[in-house]
């Protein structure tokens, strides 16, 4: 097991949650957890933050499993239709985002919300929403994960290879759980300041998901058009892909270790306000 590459692992997930095809999805990600800024307090923001990356997290790299165990047979065959998916997934988000901006919820339907957990709060729907993104980054990232993953579990190693699967989906969780509760964090403080605030986070969750979803939609439609020989330069993509690679560079930068610590001291941040909040409560 000494060989295992565990490090390499985790931060070719970290980097996962930063590919160029489905880099604008991970603010979108942001947004679902703003948009609603009625339940304010610590606990409930903090609890959903972790819950739903959790979620994301699992839905991303179980798909990611299914394709390299599953469909790597007939893998050319099925990354040429997912610029189509890309596509549709992109429009969808575009459409949740002008819902929110024309001052609307996340449907959910109040019906089933009466009788069941909103879209915000739903560990099934957020796992369905990470199952989306990986197949939005599939054609960006499969590469180096069946090189570091899969071929772990193609050695013969079951054990090192279902090491390998969880330090990857590690990576991926700690960059996503980090920014996630950083976000949370920052809005539930100001929630605190200004009650009024949850109208304008909706709407703002609602522009940042328009604008990401019609990127998506946009780089779906590219990445086939490059499939099929067209031009590769193209004015949007290069624009979104340097600030893309900026981000994923600095990640890569600062390692597993520098990774995990700001993770651990977000959470620590995170149970003292916790604690903070409940202490002020009792006295």
């Amino acid at each position: 097991m000494n060989d295992v590459p565990v490090a390499l692992a985790v931060a070719a997930g970290a980097v996962a949650a930063l590919n160029p095809c489905g880099f604008a999805v991970l603010p979108a990600y942001l947004s679902i957890l703003v948009a609603d800024a009625r339940d304010a307090t610590w606990s409930v923001a903090v609890g959903r933050a972790l819950a739903t990356t959790a979620a994301v997290t699992a839905g991303f790299v179980g798909v990611f499993g299914v394709f390299g165990l599953v469909l790597t047979p007939i893998a050319g065959a099925v990354q040429s239709r997912l610029p189509w998916f890309t596509v549709l997934f992109g429009v969808a988000l575009a459409g949740l985002g002008g819902w929110l901006l024309a001052g609307r919820e996340l449907p959910g339907l109040t019906r089933w919300v009466t009788r069941g957990p909103a879209l915000t709060r739903s560990a099934v729907s957020m796992a369905a929403f990470g199952a989306a993104y990986a197949l939005a980054s599939l054609s960006c990232t499969i590469g180096p994960f069946l090189a570091i993953v899969m071929s772990s579990f193609r050695a013969g190693a079951f054990t090192a290879g279902v090491v390998v699967f969880t330090a990857y989906a590690l990576g991926m969780g700690l960059v996503v759980g980090t920014v996630a509760l950083a976000v949370v964090l920052a809005r539930t403080a100001a929630v605190h300041r200004l009650r009024r605030v949850s109208s304008f986070a909706s709407r703002a969750g609602g522009v940042i998901m328009l604008a990401a979803g019609a990127y998506v939609a946009y780089y779906g439609w590219y990445d086939w058009r490059v499939l099929r020989g067209g031009e590769p330069a193209d004015p949007v993509i290069g624009a979104a892909t340097s600030v893309q690679v900026w981000l994923a560079s600095l990640v890569d930068r600062a390692g597993v270790v520098s990774i995990a610590a700001a993770f651990i001291v977000t959470v620590s941040l995170a149970g003292v306000l916790i604690w903070a909040s409940r202490r002020r409560r009792v006295g």
